[in-house]
């Protein structure tokens, strides 16, 4: 059961542009939001964040999230595990390519750059960070330093995500759910606190 109960909605979002934009960004209102409405000035902050990395950018929406699904598999944060897979079958991710990032090394499916900013991530998340010299090597072979940027900056704001929904047990919502138990769960997914 979550920790600090997620906000109405309708006051959580302080009107209808607020929650129009959790809409269009994930088509449902996330609770992890909800939860963060209880300090505005946060909610306002990280809706801004999230505004610019998914925003206007050099790198596919698809390939952020799977980058955020690495760095949360890392982590061991199943509502983020959750919310990144769905996410990127939404932005047009095959699910065969989803299920590749299991054995992204390996996978035809998983190109060189994709490969270089996967291993990024999964090492990035995880707790020690893993992360060496060696990985910005790899990934100055695919990506200028501005697209290095973006995948850093992914990294960190699950790094963020992973960090508040696991220590709230932030509660799952129907559609991220429904797709972790019916996709992730041959991989080991459950909803585990949330």
């Amino acid at each position: 059961m979550t920790r600090i109960a997620p906000k109405d909605p309708a006051e959580a979002l302080g009107g209808k542009e607020a929650a129009e934009f959790a809409r269009r960004m994930m088509g449902y209102i996330p609770n992890s939001v909800l939860t963060m409405a209880h300090w505005p000035e946060l909610l306002d902050a990280f809706r801004g964040l999230v505004s610019v990395i998914y925003g206007q950018s050099r790198l596919d929406n698809g390939f952020k999230r799977l980058i955020g699904h690495a760095a949360s598999l890392a982590a061991g944060c199943r509502y983020c595990q959750a919310h990144t897979g769905h996410g990127a079958i939404e932005q047009g991710i095959d699910p065969a390519k989803l299920e590749a990032l299991y054995d992204f090394e390996n996978s035809e499916l998983i190109s060189d750059a994709e490969r270089a900013a996967l291993s990024l991530a999964f090492a990035a998340g995880a707790q020690p960070n893993a992360a060496t010299d060696a990985h910005f090597e790899r990934l100055r072979a695919h990506f200028d330093e501005r697209e290095q940027v973006e995948i850093m900056a992914v990294i960190a704001m699950f790094g963020f995500l992973n960090r508040w929904n696991d220590t709230l047990a932030t509660s799952l919502e129907a559609e991220p759910g429904d797709f972790a138990e019916s996709i992730l769960s041959s991989r080991g997914w459950d909803r585990g606190a949330h």
